[in-house]
Order: structure tokens, then sequence, then C-alpha cells
């Protein structure tokens, strides 16, 4: 019997519900496999990625997987990370950079995949956008980064975007590479680490932000 995830994947792969605002186009990229321990939130793939087809395959991804500790082997297995942006498709440039995610995506199809995700122990939710959906605030990044702890205790660590734009927020925040990402190479040390098939729910979304 084909599994929840199983059945959604072909309907992701093909969906094109955003496509007349897409300037490049509907390719969804995503990583998704039930036996995955660790979910990686993002924000929408950008015109790098759109072109590869690989969540994560620039400079931004570089940085995140020095943060988390992997080699980009173990980060592109996707029985260890599964990786689901908040928006599925590149969104386009705007004046300060990429676009907002198509707030269609998520709701579309944001909750149907996490329900078919069991095993997920730890949610790295990346980003302004992913931050508000998880979190369920529109507090300011910093603010929602800085209860790092209360949310790593539930699962769900609250990260900035590591992206170069975000060079100089990084610079003024030394108690980010201090504190935060030993602890976050910990977190994500220790689900890999955990027994196959061990049951992993993750916590739902706090109430979504009016």
């Amino acid at each position: 019997m084909a599994t929840a995830l199983a059945r959604l994947l072909p309907e992701l792969r093909a969906c094109t519900h955003c496509e007349p605002a897409l300037p490049l186009g509907a390719r969804p990229i995503f990583q998704l496999d039930r036996r995955a321990p660790i979910l990686i939130a993002g924000q929408a793939p950008g015109r790098i990625t759109h072109a590869k087809g690989r969540p994560f395959d620039d400079v931004s991804g570089d940085r995140l997987r020095a943060w988390l500790g992997v080699t980009p082997e173990q980060f592109y297995d996707p029985a260890c990370f599964a990786i689901l942006p908040m928006g599925l498709c590149f969104p386009g440039t705007g004046a300060s950079g990429d676009l907002p995610p198509r707030p269609e995506c998520a709701a579309r199809w944001r909750r149907r995949v996490l329900d078919a995700l069991p095993n997920v122990q730890l949610t790295l939710a990346i980003g302004q956008h992913a931050l508000a959906w998880h979190l369920g605030s529109k507090a300011p990044v910093d603010a929602l980064v800085s209860g790092w702890r209360e949310g790593l205790a539930r699962g769900l660590l609250p990260l900035p975007h590591p992206s170069p734009r975000n060079q100089r927020w990084l610079k003024q925040r030394p108690w980010f590479e201090a504190e935060v990402l030993p602890a976050l190479r910990e977190a994500v040390a220790g689900a890999l680490k955990a027994p196959s098939g061990a049951p992993r729910p993750h916590p739902p979304p706090a109430p979504r932000p009016r």
C-alpha cells in the first residue's frame, strides 16, 4: 500500500498552481522521504536553485551545511534530511532580493506534507517566512532566533537565513555562532544517530498569525 507521502509526491512534482505568477515557470524543488529525522523548512528556491533543480546547491547551502556540521552527502540523503521550502518554486526577484514565497503554496501543500513525514524529530525553520509559519509569530527574526532554547526544547529550532545578504546580521550577533551553532550541531548529530523507525513526532506549528 502506498504511503501518504508516496501518493503526494507526484502531485507535488506536477504542481503548476502558481505558474501564471512565476517569472521562470513552475519547477517545484524539494527533498522528501518519510524516513527523514530532520526537516529543513526554508523560504523558496532562488534563481540558481531553480536552474540546478536541487535545494541549497549554492553559497547559502554551503554555509547552512557548515552550520549543521554535515557533509553534502549527508545533506542530500533524503533519509537524513527532508527539505520543504515555504514556496516550492522560484518566486522571482524584487528590488532588494528574491520575492517572498508564493502564499498559495503553503496553504495548498504544507500541512499535508508535514503530516506525511512521521519520523521528523527536529525541525529547522530558516528565515522570516518559515519562522512566521512554524512559530505562529510575526516578530522580527532577531527576537525569534533569540528564543532558540525554548524552540529547541520542543524540537523546532529557529534560524536566520544563511544567505550572504545576512552577513551583517550574523556579525552583529556573535552569540549566534558562540551559542546557537554548537547546540544546532549537537541536535543534528543526535537526530541522525537516533534508531531508524523510532517514533519521532514533530510538534504541530503554532497558531498562524492573523
